[in-house]
C-alpha cells in the first residue's frame, strides 16, 4: 500500500522547520473547512532573516523529497512568507505579524464545540 502523500509532505514541513528552529510552530487542520488545502502550518522565525530562512528550508525540504511547491509569496519583505505545497500550505512569519494577523484564531474557531460534543 502506498504511503498517503500529505503525511509525508507534512512530515519533510515539520523536518525542515525543526531544521532551523522554527518558534511556536502550529499545525491546523482545515479539511472540511476549506477547499484550498488540507493542513496549514504557522510558524514564528526569530527575523526577517530567520523567517525567509525557514521559508527556504521547507523549499529545499521539498525539493529533495521530489516535490515542487505551487508558489513562495512575500520572500522580499520576509515578515510573513507563505509556502504553498498545494495540499499544505506553510505561513512562516515574524511573531508581531502573526499576532496581528491571528491565523489560529480564524482557522479554528469553533473546533471546542465538535471535540465537546464527541465527548458526551
Amino acid at each position: 500500500m502506498k504511503s498517503d502523500p500529505v503525511e509525508f509532505l507534512r512530515r519533510q514541513v515539520l523536518a525542515a522547520l525543526d531544521e532551523l528552529k522554527a518558534k511556536d510552530v502550529h499545525e491546523i487542520d482545515v479539511r472540511g473547512k476549506t477547499s484550498i488545502a488540507d493542513i496549514l502550518f504557522i510558524a514564528s522565525g526569530t527575523s526577517t532573516r530567520h523567517v525567509k530562512s525557514l521559508a527556504d528550508e521547507v523549499v529545499k525540504f521539498v525539493k529533495k523529497a521530489g516535490m515542487m511547491p505551487l508558489g513562495v509569496e512575500g520572500q522580499r519583505e520576509a515578515e510573513w512568507v507563505l509556502v504553498d505545497l498545494g495540499d499544505i500550505i506553510v505561513h512562516v512569519m515574524l511573531p508581531r505579524i502573526r499576532e496581528f494577523y491571528g491565523l489560529e484564531r480564524l482557522w479554528t474557531v469553533g473546533d471546542d464545540m465538535p471535540e465537546a460534543a464527541n465527548a458526551s
